[in-house]
């Protein structure tokens, strides 16, 4: 540990509070790659802002150091990861711990200046941590953010391999779809182990394939050069790879969810297909259903909404827990999600729309979902095209994702299944809007319109 006297440190000028101290026994961390500065109330001790390193051992003299202190809560500002460690070192001990984010109002420039702030601020309530799910929810979250990573690279891997065959003139990928399918991994294969023969090679042709046997007879023509074959081994291998390790996260996301008690036994709506997967990518349990295991932890069935796979649910689950009451109402969970507007306004004007950096994973994910629904019948479909025709892809994405937050919010505090119904009168509504803005058009395009009723 190292007092605010070191060498390069200068002393802040003191915070007079002027505000009346909420939390006495608070403390504030400005985080960093390799040094952490911690300041405490003054009163608390003779070294009120220390400076410690980032190994281990520097974090469990941090902690030692707060509790000498008599400090029950502390405020961590970090960027990247680097507040991860201490955080869990920190809750692990007992203490209150709060992250807060980067962005808040900062006085001063120096990272002493900083923690001794962010103390001053926490210490008189006007801090707000940073939502973070329970601890057993986040070591799953870890998993799947890792399994996701995996999938990226796999996807490389195939990009890889593409340009290996483009590079041989072997056109196989241009005529089956997939390549990573169970036709184009047999032919992958026969040509690495030394098949040359494309008729024996178009033998492998899975009977669902539509191309022809002698259209892939064709695209498997090339000139087959030992540098290109050696370079689609070795990414075959790294795909093969990366699927193993996908396969073994799959294996550890259904031990964990199971050490999750069940919100009640509920069994999948009916109509529903439980455990239907809707890409290879998909997470595919060894020894169970993933749909079955997101009723299980969930209370209700998420998969019921347009666009919500299992998989999906499984990532709003790990994103944000079991308990959404947390957040205070649905238009909290939207503002955290950063899909309500946020605009600038002065004398009554808007002049903007301040845009943050960045944005959940789960508002990402909902993003998808929702430009996924251009050709979806729902009612969030019809939702997304008519947004889309007045402000454009980014707003409807927007929009229709924020439509579907607050309704995922909505089912998972009162545990009612999803109902396409309640959106009934809004879409009536909206089509008589329709049918009255056509009625006005039509005279001054010389049309005469008759209605009648459609029993």
């Amino acid at each position: 540990m190292s007092q605010y006297r070191s060498r390069n440190i200068k002393r802040p000028a003191k915070a007079t509070p002027s505000l009346p101290i909420i939390n006495p026994h608070a403390a504030g961390i400005d985080v960093g790659s390799d040094f952490m500065f911690v300041a405490v109330p003054i009163d608390s001790s003779p070294t009120p802002i220390a400076r410690f390193g980032t190994f281990t051992s520097d974090l469990l003299d941090l902690a030692a150091h707060l509790k000498e202190c008599r400090i029950l809560t502390v405020a961590i500002e970090s960027t990247g990861v680097y507040w991860i460690p201490l955080y869990e070192i920190l809750e692990a001990q007992g203490f209150k711990v709060m992250l807060i984010n980067p962005n808040y109002p900062k006085k001063n420039k120096t990272d002493v200046e900083d923690c001794q702030w962010l103390q001053y601020l926490h210490s008189v309530g006007l801090l707000k941590g940073s939502f973070r799910p329970p601890e057993q929810v986040c070591a799953v979250r870890e998993i799947l953010r890792h399994r996701a990573t995996l999938v990226r690279q796999g996807a490389r891997d195939i990009l890889r391999m593409q340009k290996s065959l483009t590079q041989m003139n072997v056109l196989i990928h241009n005529v089956i779809s997939d390549i990573t399918g169970l036709t184009g991994l047999l032919i992958l294969d026969a040509i690495l182990a030394g098949e040359r023969d494309p008729q024996k090679l178009a033998l492998f042709r899975d009977p669902h394939i539509k191309a022809t046997p002698e259209t892939i007879e064709k695209s498997l023509i090339g000139n087959y050069r030992a540098e290109h074959l050696f370079t689609l081994k070795q990414s075959r291998e790294s795909y093969r790879f990366h699927r193993e390790q996908i396969e073994e996260c799959d294996a550890q996301i259904e031990k964990m969810l199971k050490e999750f008690d069940g919100e009640m036994p509920i069994s999948p709506t009916p109509g529903t297909k439980p455990g239907k997967s809707h890409g290879k990518n998909d997470i595919r349990l060894p020894h169970g259903n993933l749909h079955s295991e997101m009723i299980r932890v969930h209370g209700v069935d998420l998969a019921t909404v347009p666009g919500i796979a299992p998989t999906t649910a499984c990532t709003i689950f790990t994103e944000i827990g079991r308990d959404i009451t947390q957040f205070e109402s649905a238009s909290a969970f939207v503002s955290w999600l950063k899909l309500c507007p946020d605009p600038r306004i002065s004398g009554g004007k808007v002049l903007g729309h301040s845009k943050c950096p960045s944005k959940p994973k789960l508002s990402v994910h909902l993003r998808q979902i929702a430009q996924s629904m251009e050709k979806n019948q729902s009612y969030l479909g019809h939702f997304y095209r008519r947004m889309k025709s007045k402000h454009g892809p980014a707003t409807a994405a927007k929009a229709t994702a924020q439509k579907l937050a607050r309704i995922i919010y909505t089912m998972l505090t009162t545990k009612q299944p999803y109902d396409e119904s309640h959106f009934v009168s809004a879409q009536k509504k909206l089509d008589q809007g329709r049918i009255r803005w056509i009625l006005q058009q039509a005279p001054s395009l010389g049309l005469t319109i008759q209605q009648t009723s459609v029993s």
